[in-house]
C-alpha cells in the first residue's frame, strides 16, 4: 500500500487524513487504491483512516476482525451500534478535516461512494468532511510514463482507422454502391484487430436521426 505517497499528498492538501469506508463492497475505489483482496466480502462495516502523519488506523466489526489485517496499522473492533460511534469518534480523535469518498451535491458521481448516513456519523464526531476526489485522481486515475506513451499510440492508429474509414464511405458512394453504418462499423472494428486494438464496445457508426442518439449502435437487423 502507498501509505507514504498517501501521507505526502495529505498534508500538500493541508488535510488530516484521508478516511476510507465500505459496507458490502460498495466502494471500490478504496479496494484498489488500499491493495485489499478480491476475496474480502464484508457483511460488516469497516474503517481505515490514514493519517497525515503517523500510523494508520482500522477499525472493524468483532465477527470480522481480519478484513483489514493485509494493510497496516492499529487494529480496533466494535460489536453494536454505540460501540461503532464511539471508537469511530477514537479513530478521529485529534482531527479538524479528513477526506472520503463523498462529491458536494453529487457533482462527480464516481467519487460519491460514500452514503450520506456515514457522512453524517463522521460529522458528528465534529469532523469536517471534504472530498477526496482530487487524492483519487492522484492515486487511481494518474497514468504511468508507459500509459501514457500507449495512449498517444492509441490514438495515432485511431486516426488511421478513422481516416481509412472514411476513404471507403467516399469510395462506395462514388461508384453508386451503398454502404450501411454496419458495414462501416465492422470494417472499424476489423481494423482493431489488424493493429491490435482493444475495444469493450462500439464504435458508434450512425447517420441522419441515429447521429443524435449517443447510445445507438448498428447490427445486421438493425443498420
Amino acid at each position: 500500500m502507498v501509505t507514504k505517497q498517501i501521507q505526502r499528498a495529505l498534508e500538500e492538501s493541508k488535510l488530516d487524513g484521508w478516511l476510507f469506508f465500505d459496507h458490502h463492497r460498495r466502494d471500490p475505489l478504496a479496494y484498489r487504491i488500499l491493495g485489499l483482496p478480491d476475496t474480502i466480502q464484508p457483511s460488516r462495516r469497516w474503517y481505515y483512516f490514514v493519517p497525515a502523519k503517523g500510523e494508520p488506523r482500522k477499525l472493524v466489526h468483532r465477527i470480522e476482525s481480519g478484513t483489514l489485517d493485509t494493510v497496516p496499522g492499529h487494529k480496533q473492533t466494535y460489536s453494536s451500534w454505540s460501540d461503532q460511534q464511539g471508537k469511530l469518534a477514537n479513530l478521529l480523535a485529534g482531527c479538524t478535516r479528513v477526506a472520503m469518498q463523498y462529491s458536494p451535491r453529487s457533482a462527480i458521481p464516481y467519487v460519491s461512494l460514500v452514503d450520506a448516513g456515514t457522512v453524517e456519523l463522521v460529522r458528528d464526531t465534529g469532523v469536517e468532511v471534504v472530498s477526496s476526489a482530487d487524492l483519487v485522481q492522484q492515486f487511481e486515475a494518474r497514468w504511468t510514463d508507459e500509459q501514457f506513451e500507449l495512449h498517444l499510440e492509441a490514438g495515432k492508429l485511431l486516426d488511421r482507422v478513422r481516416r481509412h474509414a472514411f476513404e471507403l464511405i467516399g469510395e462506395r458512394l462514388r461508384s453508386g454502391n451503398a454502404i450501411s453504418e454496419y458495414q462501416v462499423q465492422q470494417f472499424i472494428r476489423e481494423s482493431f484487430g489488424r493493429l491490435g486494438l482493444v475495444t469493450d464496445h462500439g464504435p458508434i457508426v450512425a447517420v441522419n436521426a441515429n447521429a443524435s442518439d449517443p447510445h445507438y449502435e448498428p447490427s445486421q437487423d438493425r443498420t
